[in-house]
């Protein structure tokens, strides 16, 4: 031992504090030595001085070892303690230990060999002690700094979602409040292009008719936003009923059509449904055949589109649109299912719309209990393909649900019918493109 040590001998004995000192010099240990002959001065020392260890003998008058000892420790006075004992007193040394002493050591067993061996040990173990013990009081303070980062962490959450819950509302109704007006203008311009009302000129017709298409376009936008502020509150119900699904696809490609024959696309249609009738709200079933067209024909400069509907496994069915469009580079398939996100977000983008018709689409086919995959390359094409089940999850049904439907199109009664948890997970899965 190279340092000084400083150390305390606690007995009212001479000759056994004189064997003490002895052993410790034969010994050879570099130290600054103090005694002290009862408990009460041994306590003053340890309250206004520091020492590296203490020898400190079990029968004290006054008070004993052990009575010492608790009361140190009670004052947060932390050092190394070898309590000196009789001989047969090794019961008493375990109970000395557990109340703090750090080892003891038989006062018969006293020699420079074995006193330099304890003092080095009680030391070493209190170092390893106090080490544990700061280590531990950082991981608490860490837990308690974690715990704080936490409690900010919720109350910022807790401010964001209030935040986008107000946000939802203005949006929902700035929507409203914008919808009346957009209707009277289009009502008003449909009235104005009817014959009994009166000719227009070949330029008034163009003008009013510019009108009305503007004011449907700026309606469909508003529906689009007022559909999402919904959603995002949880405000959008299903409304459930029998309908032939065959017919809603057909439906909407009709209205489409147009649309795509002005750019001179190939749209085909194939139904292969041996039922086609389907439990579900048929509207929201359009309106996500209008997004996933709409968005094939926005996108397709030349070629075709095409839309299928197929049985599935599991009373299941599927609706693919499929394009030969722009495409869509692998590290945008998450994005675009984004609200209000556009693969080009520039101003000068050659596409418009509010980057919301994926975004309700697949908030819809979760509700739905569904699964909307995609596959897509740039410069190829893209393929939406839609999951869905004959019947909805009741608990997305705003209404008294219908009696389900079995794989047949047969009614029957809701308590046989059984649906896995999985298959009401909705989830999102982007596969390789095949074409």
């Amino acid at each position: 031992m190279e340092e000084t040590l400083k150390l305390l001998v606690v007995d009212d004995d001479e000759i056994d504090r004189m064997a003490v000192r002895r052993a410790l010099t034969e010994a050879g240990v570099p130290m600054e030595l103090s005694e002290v002959s009862d408990s009460n001065d041994a306590f003053s020392a340890l309250n206004t001085s520091s020492y590296d260890c203490v020898f400190l003998d079990y029968r004290l008058p006054l008070q004993d070892g052990l009575t010492l000892i608790k009361q140190l420790r009670s004052s947060k006075i932390k050092v190394p303690l070898v309590v000196l004992t009789d001989q047969g007193d090794e019961e008493i040394a375990v109970q000395l230990i557990k109340a703090g002493a750090t080892d003891y050591l038989s006062k018969s067993r006293i020699s420079p060999e074995n006193l330099a061996q304890v003092l080095r040990s009680a030391i070493r173990v209190y170092w390893a002690e106090m080490q544990a013990t700061l280590a531990q009081e950082e991981l608490i303070l860490k837990i308690q700094q974690l715990e704080k980062q936490q409690q900010h962490i919720q109350i910022q959450n807790f401010k964001l979602s209030e935040t986008s819950q107000l946000k939802s509302h203005f949006l929902a109704t700035m929507s409203h409040e914008l919808r009346t007006p957009m209707n009277a203008i289009i009502g008003f311009s449909q009235i104005l292009l009817r014959p009994k009302f009166g000719q227009l000129t070949h330029q008034q017709t163009d003008m009013v008719e510019r009108i009305l298409n503007n004011g449907k376009h700026l309606l469909m936008l508003l529906n689009e936003v007022l559909d999402f502020s919904k959603l995002e509150v949880g405000r959008l119900d299903l409304k459930a009923e029998r309908f032939d699904l065959s017919k809603i696809i057909n439906l909407v490609v009709g209205e489409m059509r147009s649309l795509a024959d002005a750019k001179k696309l190939s749209l085909f249609v194939q139904t292969d449904l041996q039922n086609p009738f389907v439990v579900n709200d048929p509207v929201r079933i359009k309106q996500i055949l209008i997004n996933l067209l709409s968005n094939a024909i926005k996108f397709t400069e030349s070629g075709e589109i095409w839309v299928e509907v197929q049985e599935l496994p599991a009373n299941r069915v599927t609706i693919i649109v499929r394009d030969t469009g722009i495409g869509i580079a692998s590290k945008d398939f998450k994005r675009i299912f984004e609200a209000f996100i556009q693969v080009d977000q520039s101003i000068t983008r050659k596409y418009p719309g509010t980057g919301l018709g994926l975004a309700i689409v697949d908030s819809l086919v979760r509700m739905m209990g569904g699964k909307i995959f995609l596959e897509s390359k740039l410069g190829i094409g893209s393929m939406f393909k839609i999951e869905l089940p004959r019947q909805i999850p009741l608990t997305n049904v705003a209404d008294d649900p219908p009696t389900p439907l079995n794989e047949e199109g047969i009614f029957y009664s809701a308590k046989n019918s059984h649906q896995s948890s999985q298959s009401r997970q909705a989830s999102i899965r982007y596969p390789k493109f095949k074409i």
